[in-house]
């Protein structure tokens, strides 16, 4: 891990990456970030032992760029970058909606580009980042992005024609899940459980269905049925499910998410 690897816009996720990278073995002599504000790149200079610089000199001094900013924030950025890159750098976007053609538009031509979306749960080192190769990225450029994002969690490669899907099903996929622990903690509270206990018991259940989910390598149909007995309590919440529409109500949400990320491909608000 001779490389040096440069993250722009060290935010949480930026961070996550970070110290993921250090976990995983790479040498903080290794690694430079960028930040914002000052008192950022001091406090990742301080707490990770790498060295905090600007934007223009992490393009002259990397072999690999990290762009984790905003969408909205990454034409000024690789304006900033552009005189500085050669065509001999990775640069990797974690910046959702954008695709590669947009990096490569700005760059030298030929620069290898690989477009990653990674979700929040990076920062507990569960996170699922799905990568696409841009037009000059070569098998070796992925290999090295997994090796990057799976420090903090599980990789999969996709056309980068599926990535508005994914984002809308793993970039965005965990707020879905913290809306269904808030949903359920308040049923929970209205059918007469204190509210630290019913969510006690909602994040444990939902744990172990995930390890479940993950582990024994069955079908989630075959897992459902398996909680549900002849004309009990379990069938009878199903039903209800299913009377109020939830399952064509997040199809539709996830339409809506990946419509959405289409919209910032394309430049539209």
């Amino acid at each position: 891990m001779t490389q040096t690897v440069a993250v722009l816009g060290t935010g949480k996720i930026g961070e996550a990456l970070l110290s993921g990278m250090i976990r995983a073995g790479w040498h903080p002599a290794n690694l430079l970030v960028t930040a914002r504000r000052p008192e950022r790149a001091e406090e990742l200079r301080t707490r990770y032992g790498v060295d905090a610089v600007t934007n223009a000199e992490a393009a002259k001094r990397a072999d690999t760029l990290i762009l984790a900013v905003k969408p909205q924030d990454m034409g000024a950025l690789l304006d900033e970058l552009a005189p500085h890159l050669t065509d001999d750098r990775l640069v990797i976007s974690a910046a959702a909606g954008i695709p590669s053609t947009f990096l490569e538009a700005r760059l030298a031509a030929g620069t290898p580009v690989v477009r990653v979306m990674p979700n929040t749960p990076v920062l507990v080192d569960e996170g699922m980042s799905v990568i696409s190769a841009g037009s000059h990225a070569t098998p070796d450029h992925l290999a090295h992005a997994e090796e990057i994002f799976g420090g903090v969690g599980k990789t999969l490669r996709v056309p980068e024609s599926q990535q508005d899907a994914a984002t809308a099903l793993s970039g965005s996929g965990p707020a879905y899940f913290y809306y269904l622990v808030e949903a359920m903690t308040d049923a929970g509270i209205l059918l007469g459980l204190p509210r630290a206990q019913a969510y006690d018991l909602i994040v444990q259940s939902a744990i172990g269905a995930a390890v479940m989910l993950r582990d024994s390598g069955e079908h989630p149909v075959k897992l459902r049925e398996a909680v549900m007995s002849p004309a009990g309590t379990t069938i009878s919440a199903i039903r209800e499910l299913e009377n109020h529409g939830v399952r064509a109500a997040l199809i539709a949400a996830l339409e809506a998410a990946r419509d959405r990320s289409r919209e910032l491909a394309s430049g539209t608000n």
